[in-house]
């Protein structure tokens, strides 16, 4: 039944997991959280949460488009699903506005591989990550993958590996004159601190870290059968993936230096586990075993939310 629904590309997938995200969300914010918001911040929230939808298509159409996936509708079920895991995400608006940009990033970058346009799509894609920055400033370590898709693709022109400097001087330019008409301009001295908010204790306290430290398992084993089973594909294919894991790999570095009881960065890493996770049901043959998997996609899920609310 799941396989029926979304193993194939229908506007009905889009409704279902959109109509899912929004009662999710308000579901995290009034009942998990408890918070009661006053009619002008009501509106920014719903603001956020349009924000989200907008992410969903993102990931739909980066996967489609760069054929990541086959056509179905996996990677926008397990995006969803990984939000039912992780629902404190939902609550942090600086996460959710943050990952909008790098998606858009991440769309550009991977269209580099057409090699059509190369300047303006490395302008963009450094573009968005230091508008990303302007929520998380760790998040300007994903320009690190800028620089290696210059590297892959078009290393030789000089000009490229300057390119991202000149979107950062455009940034800064829009991002100043922003703030000087908000009255706000000590806002760029205060914000890129670069603060470490390391602490080794969370991590070895089983209830606070369980969920990550089996989702960061997961994904290291969906991401090694990936690159397994690109064995017969083209190189396109594996340098694409090659990529989509950088920004699996920055994102759970930001997650350690950012994450605290008000930020959950971990969101930054739920469009490449989607990837995978998805990638890992393609390669199931046998209809019967790939719904199961499914079912036990939904069914985890829902159990470990659950388990978050009660305790």
């Amino acid at each position: 039944m799941i396989t029926s629904i979304f193993g194939k590309t229908k506007p009905i997938n889009y409704i279902i997991v959109v109509t899912f995200l929004f009662l999710l969300y308000w579901l995290v914010h009034f009942l998990l959280f408890k918070k009661a918001y006053p009619p002008e911040e009501l509106l920014w929230q719903t603001l956020v949460l349009a924000t989200l939808f907008f992410s969903i298509f993102l990931v739909d159409f980066i996967v489609k488009r760069n054929k990541i996936t086959l056509a179905n509708s996996y990677a926008i079920l397990f995006f969803a699903l990984l939000m039912v895991v992780f629902p404190e995400t939902l609550s942090d608006n600086k996460a959710i506005l943050c990952n909008t940009f790098i998606l858009l990033a991440i769309r550009r970058i991977i269209s580099m591989r057409t090699l059509k346009g190369i300047k303006i799509k490395i302008f963009d894609a450094s573009l968005w990550i230091l508008f990303a920055s302007l929520f998380y400033d760790w998040a300007l370590l994903f320009l690190l993958v800028v620089f290696i898709a210059i590297y892959i693709y078009d290393p030789k022109s000089f000009r490229n590996w300057l390119v991202p400097f000149a979107a950062f001087f455009a940034v800064l330019l829009l991002s100043s004159g922003f703030l000087v008409l908000t009255d706000n301009l000590d806002f760029l001295l205060t914000h890129y601190h670069f603060t470490v908010m390391f602490d080794p204790s969370d991590y070895l306290n089983w209830a606070s870290s369980g969920r990550l430290i089996i989702y960061v398992l997961v994904l290291f084993i969906l991401g090694v059968l990936a690159f397994i089973n690109l064995g017969n594909s083209g190189v396109g294919k594996i340098v694409t993936t090659r990529i989509v894991v950088f920004f699996l790999i920055i994102g759970l570095v930001i997650n350690v230096l950012v994450s605290s009881e008000e930020q959950y960065p971990i969101l930054l890493t739920f469009f490449p586990g989607a990837v995978f996770m998805t990638n890992y049901v393609e390669s199931i043959k046998r209809d019967n075993i790939r719904e199961i998997v499914l079912l036990g996609s939904i069914l985890i899920p829902v159990i470990v939310f659950i388990s978050v609310m009660i305790l």
